[in-house]
C-alpha cells in the first residue's frame, strides 16, 4: 500500500458520509458535505497524478481507483435524488413505501433565476439511469476489450463529462446549503442572495452539460470500439 493507494481508500470510506450528511436538515452538516466533496474530488486528481509522476502505479490501485469512482458517484446521487426528485416521480414514489415519505420542504431542486423569470431543474430518475447507466456500459466494454487485446482510453469529450460532473455534484452539495439557510432566513442580503442564484445557475447549467456529453461521449465510444461487441476474445 502506497500513498496514491491510501488516498483512494480515504475516498472509499468517505463516501458513506458524504451520502448521510447532506440529508441531515441542519446547513451546518450540508455544508460540510460540500467541503468534505471538494477534498474528495481533489484526492482523486492528486493520487491519480502522484501514481503516475512518481511511478507508483499498481495492480491494486488499478483495482480500486474505478471502484472509488463509481462509489462516489453513486454515493453522491443519492442525497441528490432524495433532496431534488419531483414529488411525481415514480421510483421516489416507490421508494417512499419502504423508507420514511419525503418532507415537502426538504424537496430542493435547483432554481434558476434571471430577473423576474424563475426556473427550477429537477433530479428524476432517468438522469441518474442515463448517468449510471453509461458507467455500467463503459466498464462493461474496456472488460471486454481488454480481453480482445484492445485498450479504450478516455476521449476528450468524457474528460470534459467528468469535469462538469463533479461540478454539478459540488454544485448540488453546495445548493443544498445555501437553500438550507435561505429556507430558514428570509432577509435581504445581497452577497447572499448572489451565492443562491450563482449556486442555481452553475448547478443547472453543469447538470445539462453533464448529461449531454454523457450520452455524446457513449455514442462516440460505441462507434469507435462497438467491434469489440462483434470479436472473438483471444
Amino acid at each position: 500500500m502506497n500513498l496514491p493507494n491510501w488516498l483512494t481508500v480515504g475516498r472509499i470510506l468517505f463516501t458513506p458520509l458524504l451520502v448521510w450528511l447532506p440529508l441531515q436538515p441542519d446547513p451546518g452538516y450540508r455544508f460540510a458535505a460540500f467541503v468534505l466533496f471538494v477534498l474528495v474530488a481533489v484526492t482523486d486528481y492528486y493520487d491519480g497524478m502522484l501514481a503516475r509522476t512518481r511511478g507508483l502505479v499498481t495492480d491494486l490501485g488499478k483495482m480500486l481507483d474505478p471502484l472509488a469512482d463509481k462509489l462516489l458517484l453513486v454515493g453522491s446521487f443519492v442525497p441528490m435524488f432524495y433532496l431534488m426528485a419531483p414529488a411525481s416521480d415514480l421510483l421516489l414514489r416507490t421508494l417512499s413505501r419502504y423508507i420514511a415519505p419525503r418532507p415537502v420542504m426538504a424537496h430542493l431542486p435547483f432554481v434558476i433565476s434571471f430577473g423576474d423569470s424563475t426556473w427550477t431543474l429537477p433530479f428524476p430518475w432517468w438522469v441518474a439511469f442515463i448517468v449510471l447507466g453509461r458507467e455500467l456500459a463503459m466498464t462493461v466494454m474496456r472488460q471486454m476489450a481488454a480481453r480482445r487485446g484492445v485498450v479504450i482510453a478516455a476521449i476528450g469529450p468524457a474528460k470534459l463529462k467528468t469535469i462538469f460532473q463533479l461540478i454539478w455534484i459540488g454544485a448540488a452539495f453546495f445548493w443544498f446549503f445555501v437553500a438550507t439557510v435561505d429556507a430558514a432566513d428570509t432577509r435581504d442580503r445581497f452577497g447572499w442572495d448572489f451565492l443562491t442564484v450563482f449556486a442555481g445557475v452553475v448547478g443547472a447549467f453543469s447538470m445539462i452539460a453533464s448529461v449531454t456529453l454523457t450520452v455524446y461521449s457513449m455514442a462516440v465510444y460505441l462507434l469507435r470500439f462497438g467491434h469489440v461487441f462483434t470479436t472473438k476474445a483471444r
